[in-house]
């Protein structure tokens, strides 16, 4: 198993943290996490690749152990999450890459794919939504209230998102075993969002969310015109992305691989072997 190595770049004036593993010279894939994470996420899944695949795992600025500026001093929008990994792309020398996202990191994603400063050869999208049909009730419910009309009324729903009940059952919601989830996983979440501040900067991504459905519709046209290789590797539990949004991936991208797994929204912590299997045998097919 090759080692991976924990790095740090400054991008734009902000401290930008990445794991990276693999050979220098081998297809590059791009891990991109969702919330409430960071590239902990990927820990097991970056040294399962890292054998063929020049592996990098990037903590998005206010997560992780990335730089976290408070709100009132960095504009925390998904547009301007994306400006940032473009950056670390850009200064690590990276043009054409793989890559894999999940949750937030999909809205983030999408926008490297269809900017032309980038030539992605491949998708893997776990709850990475890209189609209506993902968002799933009630947990959206609260949160597309707030962003529409942020307020006294609707705030305290949006903030239920980070309390750490919330924050543990996205990690358990849809597991077939709830005893294969570390609770590693949702105590670092939490001790990250109740950082002093973090809080603001949450909500302000919750009231930018609807940008990334604004793009959909430029996205859908992405796949349509590029056919880009695609593999969806999707829990059939999951209560935040549901299913759906797998299958949709379909409409566009007529040879998609989807593979719906008994799992849940963090479906790496428990059916880690199988996404990786899928993985490996997708991209052995499409990056020739």
């Amino acid at each position: 198993m090759l080692p991976t190595r924990h790095k740090t770049a400054t991008i734009k004036g902000q401290e930008v943290f990445y794991r990276e593993a693999g050979p220098g010279d081998a297809p590059v894939v791009l891990l991109l996490h969702g919330f409430p994470s960071s590239s902990h996420m990927f820990r097991h899944l970056v040294p399962a690749l890292a054998d063929d695949y020049h592996v990098i795992a990037t903590d998005h600025i206010g997560f992780g152990h990335s730089a976290m500026p408070k709100a009132d001093a960095f504009d925390y929008t998904f547009d301007n999450l994306a400006g940032i990994t473009a950056g670390l792309l850009d200064h690590l020398g990276i043009k054409r890459f793989a890559m894999y996202v999940h949750d937030y990191g999909a809205p983030i994603g999408w926008r490297l794919a269809t900017s032309p400063s980038f030539d992605v050869s491949a998708i893997i999208t776990q709850s990475g939504n890209a189609y209506m049909e993902g968002f799933t009730k009630p947990f959206w419910d609260d949160l597309f209230a707030y962003a529409a009309d942020p307020g006294r009324e609707t705030e305290p729903g949006a903030r239920a998102k980070l309390s750490a009940a919330t924050t543990r059952w996205q990690y358990e919601n849809g597991a077939p075993d709830a005893n294969l989830v570390s609770p590693d996983t949702w105590t670092l979440d939490q001790l990250l969002l109740e950082r002093p501040g973090n809080d603001e900067i949450q909500l302000a991504l919750f009231r930018d969310y609807p940008t990334n459905i604004e793009g959909y519709p430029r996205l859908q046209e992405y796949f349509r015109t590029s056919q880009v290789p695609l593999l969806a590797v999707w829990g059939q539990g999951d209560e935040i992305f549901g299913p759906d949004g797998a299958r949709a991936f379909s409409r566009d991208l007529p040879e998609a691989e989807v593979h719906l797994l008994p799992a849940g929204h963090f479906a790496l912590e428990t059916h880690l072997d199988a996404i990786s299997g899928y993985i490996h045998g997708f991209l052995g097919r499409v990056l020739t």
